[in-house]
């Protein structure tokens, strides 16, 4: 569970409630079981979970329909992969694709990765922090990775909420008009969902394990490049992604990574490059990152 004041709420109120889970994945088999396992021993368990296996060229579909068979909320989506890697966007074409088979419409709504686990009470305890705020609209647990191969660490905070666990409030999602397919959609639904009020938090006692780290698929300079020319797209202030990427400088793999970042934000900027939001949101975003890093300044964490 996630503190005292959580448990006020009742077991009756959080079971009253339904959510569904959709899950894109590409070439999951050697992790996708632990996912399944994870959620099959959830105390809280979705209306339905919707699987979109991406073109997966690997044992991913036969894995899933062993599952499918057995538990009726569990559902399989079959949708042709791409060649090219759209990162971003091609994650939320994938989850649109499970989400577009939904049949009616549930409280929460939930992006979950394919190659995580997780323990039995991880949706009932965020149920619990979503009834204890009814502002709260965007939440997740402590993401653990294991970046240098061998020790869990966090790599979450508390104020972003990783893409690979995502819980929506419904009233949120349709808020901010779904997920945005794009580079960056993880941050603009927070950035917008903040500049309508709404609440997103990390509950970083609430351990889940992802087993590929950040920038696996695409390799670390890539990764960063891809961040950085995103970050750009996002709004975000040139002063705070000098700063944001000073400090990945300290980072594996290094130095390069947050040069590539610095590098992609300003070729996106001298490219002319469109907003992926609108003036609204890049106010609201610049304004709190100038204040963050005001923060910094006075001895206060920086948000990166």
């Amino acid at each position: 569970m996630l503190t005292q004041d959580n448990s006020t709420s009742s077991h009756e109120e959080i079971t009253g409630w339904n959510y569904a889970v959709i899950s894109p994945v590409k070439n999951e088999a050697e992790y996708i079981e632990l996912t399944i396992e994870s959620m099959i021993h959830q105390t809280i368990k979705p209306s339905v979970w919707v699987i979109v296996n991406d073109g997966s060229n690997d044992a991913t579909e036969s894995i899933v329909r062993k599952y499918t068979d057995t538990y009726a909320w569990i559902k399989l989506v079959n949708r042709p992969g791409d060649i090219v890697r759209k990162r971003g966007k091609g994650v939320v074409e994938a989850f649109y694709a499970g989400f577009n088979t939904l049949h009616q419409e549930y409280d929460f709504i939930v992006k979950l990765d394919g190659d995580v686990s997780f323990d039995p009470d991880y949706f009932e305890s965020l149920l619990r922090a979503f009834a204890a705020n009814p502002r709260l609209g965007i939440a997740g647990g402590g993401l653990y990775e294991k970046r240098d191969g061998v020790t869990w660490k966090l790599n979450t905070a508390e104020y972003h909420v990783r893409g690979a666990t995502k819980v929506y409030r419904r009233g949120c999602f349709e808020a901010i008009g779904g997920l945005s397919p794009s580079m960056g959609w993880d941050g603009i639904d927070e950035w917008k969902a903040l500049s309508m009020g709404w609440e997103v938090r990390s509950f970083l006692k609430l351990k889940f394990m992802h087993y590929r780290y950040t920038g696996a698929g695409t390799g670390y300079l890539k990764s960063f490049y891809e961040e950085g020319y995103g970050a750009y797209r996002m709004g975000y202030h040139p002063f705070f992604i000098l700063a944001r990427g000073l400090w990945h400088m300290t980072d594996r793999p290094f130095v390069f990574g947050g040069v590539a970042m610095i590098w992609a934000y300003f070729v996106a900027w001298v490219r002319g490059e469109e907003w992926l939001v609108g003036p609204e949101v890049v106010h609201y975003i610049r304004r709190t990152q100038m204040k963050n890093l005001a923060g910094l300044l006075a001895g206060k964490k920086v948000y990166t």
